[in-house]
């Protein structure tokens, strides 16, 4: 073995910041780093699951996961979907997203909070024979907003809990309507702008962590 091979060996082994390896270790800082920085505040965080009982009563499914991001804050993301048929014609089809922030007055998931949320969402509903002005009417659109919100929590155990909310915000609607002579016929197009209430829930809580 020639002295530059040995020279250039000794080198590999006393020094391992060569070009070769310090290229191979930043590849694996940039893929490691990222995923420590998320997990590395799991450990103290709290996480639930929750339904919004109210919610049920209209026959549609939802759930949101709610999780802390300080001592007095945290973030929750929720929605909604109902895609189901009656048999009478009455439509009550929605999506809904709704994300909010939370801010707790003693500390995260116990008594007191107000919240920021947004929401959004696409429904499709009419023919409800118990509203007089829906009963022979469909109305298709969307809508997008915000609010604020006052909540309270209850805790039953680790585990369990039930969640009230009420909010009001903004909400801009951008609908169509229809007559229903099997529904074919667009009346109109039409945009609104609410004010006023635009949540309210009782939900069912589990923690998971």
């Amino acid at each position: 073995m020639s002295i530059w091979t040995a020279r250039r060996s000794v080198c590999l082994i006393c020094n391992p910041f060569n070009a070769r390896s310090m290229s191979a270790l930043s590849l694996r800082l940039s893929f490691f780093f990222p995923l420590l920085l998320f997990t590395l505040p799991l450990h103290c965080q709290r996480v639930c699951l929750k339904s919004d009982l109210l919610l049920w009563a209209t026959t549609t499914p939802n759930g949101s996961l709610e999780f802390s991001v300080s001592r007095r804050l945290t973030f929750e993301a929720g929605g909604a979907y109902n895609a189901w048929k009656f048999g009478n014609g009455m439509k009550l089809n929605l999506y809904l997203a709704r994300p909010e922030f939370r801010y707790w007055f003693c500390q995260r998931f116990e008594g007191h909070f107000l919240g920021i949320h947004g929401h959004y969402g696409h429904f499709n509903v009419g023919q409800i024979p118990f509203l007089s002005g829906m009963k022979d009417r469909i109305y298709r659109g969307d809508f997008y907003g915000g609010g604020i919100s006052y909540g309270y929590h209850w805790a039953f155990g680790e585990r369990w809990g039930l969640e009230a909310v009420i909010g009001g915000g903004y909400a801009r609607l951008d609908y169509d309507k229809y007559r229903c002579v099997e529904c074919a016929e667009r009346t109109g197009s039409y945009r609104r702008h609410y004010f006023g209430p635009t949540r309210t829930s009782l939900s069912l809580i589990y923690f998971i962590r």
